[in-house]
């Protein structure tokens, strides 16, 4: 598959592809809006006036003034200079969509680049040359530098480049990819480098991310209602509609759809002397109807960002300004990164409480720690241990990275928006919230075995089946690790959604 990208318009699953691995391609039409800015550059060069970034220092050096004959070399020093990123490199589908999202930046002409430097950009991506970027460096304001910087760096044949005959220098990777290294033109070491396309690209992975565990959680949480025998009232259309938020009107629909036709269900329709189920079954259509809406309200924020410009000074070529401004500063994303953090953060942390919900024979009805002879053995007591420790590490982590400002440059840069690691901590939040998920369904599915020879619903069994053709019924005590294992590669895998993929679970965009 590949994506054609048209600067200022491509939707959110486009970039969701790009992150999967379909290839790039940029749409010709931006050819004269590009030609148009790299024009205007050299216009503004000819005049003679002071231009930040272009015939100036950068940062809190921008009032000294740089010879004409040293403006090539200043963009290849600002290059060198500002790849200064530490930690380990980051992974290669986020890099690929970092360089796509500051592609479709520089294609709309605004940045001031020539044609081949976009062009190198493009042809990188096509020839699966990747660039190694430290992830740590970036306080997301001026712009990603760090880490765009070494980006910049092997496209001017410095660094290294993982490519498909493996990790290389930077030189070589682009000899052997018949490139040869750009030599960087006014205002082109600063354009490539500012921006906030890194924590851009980190924040776009959570959101997709979030919004797949977002649905696995919604089956788990399903098939824990039926395991606990729960009711299906608290999800009656009629109650949410009076409150009206549209996740949560949307959620309760497919809690509804999921638990359709249970046999489960229908055996405690009558006579059960139980008035009202645990928070953890009862709310969630609001607890998960206002994730979804959250994680909706930030993928409209990074959608925008994506598709705009962030580099600083920006280029207009119909009057030949250069306007110095602020897009660099990444606040929308940081702000996007924290909600998505708190979504991700309660997702993991309600299906814990039905996982020991479920373990508890006081509030379950079930065999304690759902073993046939608790005591002897102790089935589920650990995993709801793991899950819970999972949850601590996830809400020490859900602190909003974006009121943790630090100034920089000298005072110049003195507010930052910390979206970089904001953006960054969302992958490993992730991962932990799909460890939770995973073991929830593993007790779920435990819990339903209780219920034998009645069966849930058409959607949860065949999840339960799929779960019981990886992972047997815990019987007797056995080594864990692998069923849990097992069962975080069905939920990381999209298994376990694709198997209710008729009901319809919902999607942030």
């Amino acid at each position: 598959m590949e994506v054609v990208l048209q600067p200022g318009r491509v939707p959110l699953g486009h970039w969701r592809a790009i992150l999967r691995g379909a290839g790039v391609a940029l749409d010709p039409g931006c050819a004269p809006a590009i030609a148009a800015g790299a024009a205007a550059v050299r216009r503004i060069v000819a005049a003679g006036a002071p231009v930040y970034g272009v015939n100036t220092g950068f940062g809190r050096l921008a009032s000294v003034r740089v010879d004409d004959a040293d403006l090539r070399t200043l963009q290849r020093n600002i290059v060198l200079s500002h790849a200064a990123g530490v930690g380990e490199p980051m992974p290669v589908p986020i890099v690929r969509l970092m360089m796509a999202l500051k592609l479709a930046s520089l294609a709309q002409g605004a940045s001031g680049v020539r044609p081949e430097t976009v062009s190198m950009l493009g042809a990188m991506l096509a020839r699966g040359l990747v660039p190694v970027v430290p992830c740590q460096g970036s306080v997301g304001a001026s712009g990603d530098l760090a880490p765009l910087a070494h980006m910049a760096a092997t496209m001017i044949g410095t660094g290294e480049l993982d490519t498909p005959e493996g990790r290389l220098p930077a030189a070589d990777g682009l000899r052997r990819a018949g490139l040869a290294p750009l030599e960087l033109d006014a205002k082109e070491g600063l354009a490539l480098l500012n921006g906030t396309q890194f924590s851009t690209a980190y924040a776009l992975a959570g959101l997709f991310e979030a919004e797949a565990l977002l649905r696995a959680a919604m089956v788990a949480g399903a098939l824990s209602t039926d395991a606990a025998r729960g009711t299906d009232t608290p999800f009656d259309a009629r109650i949410h509609r009076l409150r009206g938020h549209a996740g949560q009107v949307e959620c309760a629909g497919v809690y509804r759809a999921l638990m359709a036709g249970s046999a489960i269900r229908a055996s405690h329709l009558v006579g059960d002397p139980r008035v009202q189920d645990p928070y953890c079954l009862r709310c969630q259509p609001q607890v998960m109807g206002a994730v979804l809406d959250l994680l909706r309200h930030a993928a409209t924020t990074l959608g925008i960002e994506a598709n705009g410009v962030s580099d600083n000074p920006l280029i207009f070529a119909d009057s030949d300004e250069s306007l110095s401004g602020g897009n660099f500063h990444a606040e929308p994303v940081a702000f996007a990164a924290d909600t998505i953090a708190m979504a991700v953060c309660e997702i993991g942390s309600l299906a814990e409480r039905r996982v020991a919900m479920l373990v508890d024979p006081s509030l379950s009805g079930l065999p304690a720690f759902l073993t046939p002879r608790p005591g002897l053995n102790s089935g589920f007591m650990i995993p709801q241990v793991t899950a819970a420790a999972l949850v601590a590490e996830n809400r020490q982590r859900a602190f909003p990275a974006s009121v943790d400002s630090i100034p920089t440059s000298a005072n110049q840069e003195d507010h930052v928006s910390m979206a970089a690691h904001g953006a960054r901590r969302l992958g490993e939040m992730a991962a932990n919230a799909r460890a939770i998920v995973a073991i929830e369904l593993l007790a779920a599915a435990q819990a339903c075995d209780f219920h034998a020879p009645l069966a849930s619903s058409a959607p949860l069994e065949t999840v339960r089946g799929l779960l019981r053709s990886r992972v047997p019924t815990l019987v007797e005590d056995r080594h864990l690790h692998p069923d849990l294992a097992e069962a975080i590669g069905l939920v990381a895998s999209g298994a376990i959604v694709h198997a209710v993929a008729p009901v319809g679970l919902p999607a942030v965009g």
